[in-house]
């Protein structure tokens, strides 16, 4: 038996031990994803466990190092570990913007005592963070932004509103873009990281045509963000009035981020779905069907290809901007076929039947993922550019 062979059976052993039952479903509701953070609850005692095995084994973040709260484990072996947990469709045992966009930016740019402090508190689960960019006409042209940090010596002094912040009104802590140099457009952006319970912080939510919506619009009155939290541990990522490239670098993690929401397995269950829906599919729905299925097993495959090259240092730059537009394409076009398939019926909008109109409203906040994170406009230039090497305008 190989060491890969072995490792696989090994984690397939410790799975059957230690994911419950419950934990094997779909997610259905906001109550099914754990978070995480200072004021977070579990849903049920499965919820609790599962997290809790996983947090001890390292395996909410299996390929940090084991010095940061992760498990050590090594591209290939994550791949297996990601493989045995889809197949028993076992749900992630943690969520975090932590996880997905701040720590591989602290990875990379982070100093020792950052990472001791803030990596350790995202794998255990102690910490919740929202991130703080776009701001009201400064969306995909981040360099725009206006939000200030006057210097003050050992703090900066910071005003300002971010938007489309989501769950800022839920999290912990806050990665944010602040201006900290006025005359350089590009090179005066500092990436801080301070408290939203700071005095000064204030958030209000943004309601969707969906009826609801994680975001929030984030207001900085007279915030006082420290340049140093303890020895090691600066307020800021990276280096003052360089932070656009922390934020660039991190763009990159949400973009694949987002991009998840549109392939992988939650596509294949996209048939049995729409039949609980409706019984018998038309000839017509069910050619789209497999024309979308397709669609998503080739967008799964490029992503697991991208993933590879991306860990052996071969990834193209440009290629999380692909990930994002085709798998937020994929998303809206998958809730497309779910409203058709559901027919009037999956238009309505209170009952339980539908749990609240969730088919509707499920399908009314994709069309959010076409902006979020950088609008498809923007990936496509970027694509273009970047990939293709097609000239401008």
């Amino acid at each position: 038996m190989s060491d890969h062979e072995a490792f696989r059976a090994e984690v397939r052993e410790w799975l059957e031990a230690n994911c419950p039952p419950e934990m094997r479903q779909p997610v259905k509701d906001e109550d099914d994803v754990y978070w995480g953070g200072r004021n977070a609850t579990f849903k049920n005692d499965a919820q609790k466990a599962w997290f809790e095995a996983c947090r001890d084994k390292g395996y909410t973040v299996a390929e940090w190092p084991e010095a940061y709260g992760g498990a050590g484990l090594t591209p290939a072996e994550g791949k297996i570990l990601r493989q045995e947990m889809s197949r028993i469709g076992a749900r992630p045992p943690l969520s975090s913007f932590g996880i997905w966009m701040l720590g591989p930016a602290l990875l990379k740019f982070g100093t020792e005592g950052q990472k001791q402090k803030f990596l350790n508190e995202i794998a255990r689960g102690e910490i919740r963070w929202c991130q703080g960019y776009s701001e009201p006409g400064s969306g995909s042209d981040l360099v725009s932004m206006q939000t200030f940090g006057e210097d003050k010596g050992d703090h900066w002094i910071v005003n300002g509103q971010k938007i489309w912040t989501s769950y800022a009104d839920e999290a912990d802590w806050i990665f944010c873009l602040v201006r900290t140099d006025k005359e350089n457009k590009y090179q005066g952006i500092t990436f801080m990281l301070f408290d939203m319970t700071s005095d000064g912080v204030s958030t209000k939510p943004i309601k969707l045509i969906s009826g609801n919506s994680p975001f929030c619009e984030t207001f900085m009155d007279d915030v006082k963000v420290p340049k140093s939290y303890g020895e090691d541990i600066p307020g800021y990522v990276g280096e003052i009035n360089r932070g656009w490239d922390v934020a660039k670098y991190l763009l990159g993690h949400e973009r694949e981020m987002i991009s998840g929401a549109g392939g992988g397995d939650r596509t294949a269950a996209i048939g049995a779905a729409m039949k609980r829906m409706s019984g018998e599919l038309d000839a017509v729905l069910r050619a789209e069907l497999a024309m979308f299925d397709v669609d998503a097993l080739a967008y799964s495959a490029m992503g697991e290809k991208f993933l590879d090259e991306m860990k052996a240092g071969k990834g193209h730059p440009a290629q999380p901007n692909m990930m994002k537009y085709v798998g937020t394409e994929l998303n809206k076009t998958r809730h497309e076929l779910m409203m058709a398939a559901g027919g009037s019926r999956a238009l309505e909008w209170e009952s339980e039947e539908t749990r609240g109109g969730k088919p509707a409203r499920n399908w009314l906040r994709t069309k959010a993922n076409s902006i979020e994170g950088g609008t498809s406009e923007v990936m496509l230039n970027v694509i273009s550019k970047r990939i293709l090497d097609l000239p401008g305008a």
